[in-house]
């Protein structure tokens, strides 16, 4: 059953950049000026990415640097692509939000539309100056990709996942994750899973060069350690909350690469924090999901639901909303027992590029019996500059980028470390039993797998009418219960 565990890869911890905006003028205030006006914005907001070195195109530190990119920044900010954060304000409040006030957008507009002046020079901001070390200071260890990775000039975007040996010789409590890119000119993102479990260095043919990876490692993993994304500040966990990592496990870093146009090379690091005290809180993973995906050319309007239900009392820490390039809207809320609904994020302009884990600013207290409920809606049609299709083609559910998911992740806290197990364990089987009932197209995913799907599904369709009827489904997850099927 374990390889099924491959669809549920997408764990994540935070990262998030931290960036926050400030007011200024409006259309009816004075003409702004780059060095009063613009240069507050920018820095808060822009200028992490945009400095020499870094994942983006240009730097933003200078007038000179500005000024040629008024018009550009106006119209990118005003649509909201820029600077890249995709969570509706009201539906969940989260930290380090990189959202621009609708003031500062009019501000840079406005800038823009009067010549981009550069202001009195008695107004002038010094440049922000960044951290080149270890920002949430020095870890107690430092670890990093084996060998470095050479990459081509050109080319589309490349995921791979490289296999970084711990050789723990017992568990550790991880408090603290920072990732270093060893080159942000292409570094895009980067996610770190833990294996504990050999697969990955099995999957890694020559040890040091990686294998490719779209979604998550292609494994059962054993945890997560989070992210990174430009931008992003280290994950700190609060008082009481740690990572496990199970002896002898291997890092597993999933790396997004955004090729510069000349060819690179990257080697990058990853610094922990340990700590010796016992967590006093429990993290577990709540994960709701539906492979019923069948989207036909030109649909666009093609929605998938699904839901999880809380078997004991819980508190979020952080969502990650999952799907591929066609989906346009993602909506997630907690409908607690009580009938009231607590909404947790909603992506109106999903963004393969720009997916992440968000973290919540007030952890929501759910109760037992919260029951999870996500709507995705994807757009398969011609009008869609995502598409990764044209003319756009019937697109099922699948692990590769070609395909779709649909999937929610919520990281949530236990008041007790100990009930963990059990929340796992009751979280799995159904998400697994979803899964298994999904569908019968499985064209998109790997025929062993489809293989131990069918087997397990026909064992359980007793009365061999095609579908898990609820007495059916119901003795399917009490039996991955009893066996302890993980993901």
């Amino acid at each position: 059953m374990a390889p099924i565990t491959r669809i549920a890869n997408l764990l994540l911890a935070a990262f998030i950049p931290a960036l926050l905006g400030a007011g200024a003028a409006t259309d009816s205030g004075p003409a702004p000026s780059f060095n009063r006006d613009i240069a507050p914005i920018l820095y808060r907001n822009c200028s992490s990415c945009h400095r020499p070195g870094q994942v983006a195109p240009f730097a933003l530190l200078t007038y000179k640097d500005a000024v040629k990119h008024a018009k550009q920044i106006a119209t990118v900010t005003q649509s909201r692509y820029m600077p890249p954060w995709k969570a509706e304000p009201g539906f969940g409040q989260f930290k380090d939000e990189r959202r621009l006030t609708d003031e500062e957008i009019a501000t840079l507009r406005n800038w823009a539309n009067n010549g981009a002046p550069e202001g009195d020079a008695d107004n002038k901001r010094i440049p922000p100056k960044f951290v080149d070390g270890w920002q949430a200071g020095p870890p107690d260890r430092v670890v990093s990709m084996t060998d470095p990775v050479s990459l081509p000039a050109g080319g589309p975007d490349q995921f791979r996942c490289f296999v970084i040996p711990l050789g723990n010789e017992s568990a550790q409590w991880v408090n603290k994750v920072e990732f270093h890119p060893g080159n942000r000119k292409v570094v895009h993102h980067a996610i770190i899973f833990l294996d504990a479990t050999g697969e990955a260095r099995r999957r890694e043919k020559v040890p040091g060069q990686g294998y490719d990876c779209v979604g998550g490692p292609g494994l059962a993993i054993s945890g997560g350690l989070g992210g990174w994304a430009p931008g992003a500040t280290p994950t700190v966990l609060s008082e009481g909350l740690a990572i496990t990592v199970a002896k002898s496990s291997d890092l597993v870093v999933q790396m997004h690469y955004h090729l510069s146009g000349k060819p690179e090379t990257d080697q990058s690091s990853i610094g922990l924090s340990f700590t010796q005290d016992a967590p006093k809180k429990g993290m577990a993973l709540v994960m709701a999901g539906n492979r019923r995906i069948d989207i036909a050319p030109g649909d666009d309007h093609f929605v998938v639901k699904a839901s999880a239900e809380l078997p004991m009392d819980a508190e979020t820490l952080s969502i990650f909303p999952h799907a591929h390039y066609l989906c346009k809207d993602m909506k997630v809320d907690a409908h607690l027992p009580d009938g009231s609904v607590k909404p947790m994020i909603w992506i109106k302009d999903w963004d393969f590029n720009w997916q992440g884990a968000y973290r919540y600013e007030t952890p929501l207290k759910l109760p037992k019996g919260t029951r999870i409920e996500m709507e995705y809606t994807f757009d398969n049609s011609a009008n869609n500059s995502r598409n990764p299709s044209n003319p756009p083609t019937r697109v099922k559910f699948g692990e590769q980028t070609t395909n779709e998911m649909a999937f929610t992740f919520i990281s949530v806290s236990l008041d007790d470390p100990a009930d963990v197990p059990e929340f796992q364990r009751d979280m799995s089987a159904h998400f697994i039993a979803d899964m298994i009932d999904g569908g019968s197209d499985d064209s998109g995913l790997d025929p062993k797998r489809v293989a131990q799907m069918k087997a397990t599904f026909n064992f359980f369709d007793k009365n061999k009418n095609g579908k898990l009827d609820p007495e059916e489904k119901q003795a399917l997850i009490e039996f991955l219960k009893k066996q302890n099927v993980r993901l």
